[in-house]
């Protein structure tokens, strides 16, 4: 998926708002500003919003000197999603279709993106997971369900930290021994790393593995070796998040894509709007298969 001009002042904001989360001095601040505006200024249409950010933030680590600007961000949120999940997972239980109860609350922890939202409280969060349940989602979930229980070697591609805990009882609804979750390779933004994916308690329900590559999505020609791999081997692929989906839409292979539609380029390339919790087959031609969807409530 190519970006846009549309994604321009989507950039602008997320960088502002990384450069005065992470910097504490001002002239500093007003500096590093001024070099990553000329950066923007100069990005590639041709490519996915992810690259120019991926680019943003690994200039702001070296400038700032911090390797995880968002690390504390990143364990409050985990520890929030780690203190609700058992009342979450006890909601799951009684429902009538858990595997779709799964899947809403996976799509539904996407709202976790502090590179779409800098100030996003625990409390936006938490009142976002607590309608979960009800959350109607725009995708087939019978089809994702049954592609999911014959596959032999499934891939997890995570998103953001926090997040990754509400991925859990999905995670635990895939066919044991068959999930590989991985993570980005370094720090960027609020994604996941290998120690969000401890912390949350990953490997205790899944093979953990990183990306190799520090961009906000899944670039596959930045990848490592073992992860392109491990995506080459895989016979269902989901990926998390609206990163995945801008880097991973075009690509092909046994896709499924689960995230919430959180800007305009996005919702017009898929043909959805905004807001909505999105289950998508990949593979498909956007603005045809997807447009016009009726909502399956799984």
């Amino acid at each position: 998926m190519r970006s846009s001009l549309e994604c321009v002042p989507c950039l602008v904001r997320q960088t502002m708002e990384s450069v005065r989360h992470t910097i504490g001095d001002e002239n500093k601040k007003q500096k590093l500003l001024r070099r990553f505006l000329r950066k923007l200024s100069k990005m590639d249409f041709n490519q996915p919003p992810p690259v120019a950010a991926q680019k943003v933030h690994r200039a702001l680590r070296r400038a700032s000197g911090i390797d995880d600007p968002y690390r504390e961000a990143k364990d409050r949120f985990t520890a929030m999603a780690l203190d609700i999940l058992p009342s979450i997972e006890e909601r799951i239980a009684a429902e009538a279709d858990p595997f779709g109860a799964a899947v809403r609350l996976a799509i539904a922890g996407n709202v976790i993106d502090l590179g779409v939202n800098g100030d996003l409280t625990e409390e936006d969060a938490l009142a976002a997971i607590r309608t979960a349940l009800d959350e109607l989602v725009e995708g087939d979930t019978s089809e994702f369900e049954e592609c999911a229980r014959s596959a032999r070697n499934i891939l997890y591609l995570a998103d953001n930290a926090g997040e990754l805990v509400f991925d859990r009882p999905l995670i635990r609804a895939l066919p044991a021994g068959r999930v590989t979750v991985a993570v980005r390779g370094a720090p960027v933004i609020n994604d996941a790393v290998a120690a969000d994916a401890l912390a949350a308690g990953i490997p205790e329900i899944a093979r953990l593995i990183d990306n190799g590559s520090d961009a906000p999505g899944t670039i596959l020609s930045d990848c490592g070796n073992a992860f392109k791999k491990a995506f080459r081997n895989a016979d269902l692929v989901i990926a998390k998040g609206q990163g995945n989906y801008e880097t991973l839409c075009d690509e092909e292979g046994p896709l499924f894509f689960l995230f919430r539609v959180k800007c305009l380029t996005v919702a017009r390339h898929c043909g959805l709007a905004i807001g909505t919790h999105a289950l998508l087959r990949g593979g498909l031609r956007p603005n045809s298969a997807h447009a016009g969807q009726t909502s399956n409530p799984a």
